[in-house]
């Protein structure tokens, strides 16, 4: 399960990066100590005349959370959910978006070791709402406004825009903030239709928005499956497979537990999933609600928290092929159909 990448300019050639919203720096690699394969050259600071590593003493070491030093030379470390990692300088570089944009003493996270699911891209794009993410650091000039499209396949083309949206008609719902996580951006997940009908807890006539709402949900481009609590998840797969039961099961895959063989089938019908949001209802288009792992076994893109007290994500699958605009200008989050395949 891969997560999103973009190109970006960063004083030479031009790398890949994959997309974290919930992080506070930018880590790329660097030469050193480097333990996963990339497409592109390594980053090399001696190579660029504006790079500078950052001292302990200068505020933004002291500003960053799980610093340290070595030396008089400040140090990150950042660890992932999904268990990767990475470790190096914390340092400064002039960052160019275009030859409009080019914003120097950027800081972002030189990696020395890097561990864990970062494919093969040459780093990381922070998009949270923290000091030292892309985004806060260029949005007095390009505003705090950020949307992206994620394409369906890793062959099609999808994008990161830093301003307003591309499209024009877009759909929107609050942002919310939680003292829990300040760095993530919450949305107000209120319920969930399988083919038309609200979904049920158990004796239930509707899923109450408090299974939601009791934890909060965010949205989040660097987790791949949606995570539900385990209510909401037992209902939405209850009445999933109450609909494809002209399907034969295929063994479960990791958290996905609700898989289909559909090689012996010309065409699928499947129910149409909407997410709805306050304000807002999001129809999933088939990219949205099925992980394909191989056509003998393709499974519903939904997975159940171990238990109840978990925040809820909205993972980069449903969020495939819309322009999904972060507005944190206006604290609303935007929604449009089709801005990419």
């Amino acid at each position: 399960m891969s997560l999103p990448s973009v190109s970006a300019l960063r004083g030479g050639p031009r790398p890949s990066f994959s997309i974290r919203q919930r992080r506070e720096l930018d880590p790329m690699q660097a030469l050193r100590r480097v333990l996963l394969p990339q497409q592109e050259p390594l980053f090399n600071p001696a190579l660029s005349s504006t790079y500078r590593n950052v001292t302990c003493s200068a505020s933004a070491c002291d500003q960053l959370t799980g610093s340290d030093c070595s030396g008089t030379t400040c140090l990150y470390a950042v660890s992932y959910g999904d268990g990767s990692s990475t470790v190096g300088f914390l340092a400064t570089d002039t960052f160019t978006l275009t030859s409009r944009n080019v914003f120097k003493n950027f800081i972002f996270g030189c990696g020395q070791n890097n561990q864990g699911l970062f494919g093969r891209a040459a780093g990381l794009i922070g998009l949270g709402r923290s000091r030292y993410s892309l985004t806060s650091q260029v949005a007095s000039r390009l505003g705090n406004i950020f949307s992206y499209c994620l394409p369906s396949t890793s062959s099609s083309t999808g994008f990161l825009n830093v301003g307003k949206p591309l499209a024009s008609a877009v759909r929107y719902t609050p942002l919310l903030t939680d003292s829990r996580a300040p760095a993530f951006y919450f949305i107000d997940l209120i319920g969930i239709t399988v083919g038309g009908t609200k979904l049920p807890v158990g004796t239930r006539l509707e899923l109450s928005p408090t299974v939601f709402q009791s934890v909060g949900t965010i949205i989040d481009s660097g987790t791949v499956i949606t995570r539900l609590p385990p209510a909401a998840y037992s209902a939405l797969r209850t009445a999933f497979r109450a609909a494809m039961t002209q399907y034969p099961l295929a063994p479960a895959a990791s958290i996905l537990d609700t898989c289909y063989d559909f090689r012996n089938s010309a065409t699928l019908t499947y129910p149409v999933i909407k997410l709805l949001y306050t304000n807002l209802e999001v129809t999933l288009p088939a990219t949205g609600v099925f992980y394909v792992i191989s056509s003998a076994q393709v499974c519903l893109a939904f997975a159940g928290n171990s238990d109840s007290s978990q925040i809820g994500i909205i993972g980069n699958v449903q969020q495939r092929t819309f322009e999904v605009t972060h507005d944190n200008i206006a604290n609303r989050i935007g929604f449009s159909a089709g801005a990419c395949s």
